[in-house]
């Protein structure tokens, strides 16, 4: 059976550095692979039935997070880390999305970037480390991404 990744590129375009999902998913649909990349923009919960449906080995949320850290530092935040932390613009909280598709996926991992700001254009900082990112994807080297 064909392992698939379905990834969930979370983020406001508009909003500084909260628009790296968004400039992922942009960048990785060009060379799509063996993903599916979908740019939830910040309604990710409209995205549910998607992955009812692909029922993906593994799902994979990229926003921008707020976790102390330099700017552009990548890190996979785990599920109970989630409630003690500022993500993005959504109105949804990912803990409770993350929850609700567990049943749907192997593995869900959640990969936060740290903003510098969240107004105006995105710092170039974090679209390196986009771009940094988007190349450990394609070679589905996540483990190389520190946990917060």
């Amino acid at each position: 059976m064909e392992h698939t990744t379905l990834i969930l590129c979370i983020g406001n375009r508009d909003g500084g550095d909260d628009g790296i999902g968004p400039y992922i998913a942009d960048k990785m649909k060009k060379d799509p692979r063996n993903f599916t990349i979908l740019d939830c923009g910040t309604t990710p919960e409209n995205y549910t039935a998607v992955v009812k449906k692909q029922k993906p080995n593994t799902l994979i949320f990229i926003d921008a997070a707020d976790m102390n850290l330099p700017p552009g530092e990548i890190r996979r935040i785990p599920k109970e880390k989630l409630g003690t932390m500022h993500i993005s613009t959504h109105g949804i909280p990912l803990l409770l999305l993350i929850t609700y598709l567990e049943a749907e996926a192997e593995t869900i991992i959640l990969i936060g970037i740290q903003p510098k700001r969240m107004s105006g254009t995105m710092s170039a900082t974090v679209k390196k480390s986009g771009d940094h990112l988007i190349d450990l994807l394609k070679k589905k080297q996540y483990e190389q991404i520190p946990t917060l």
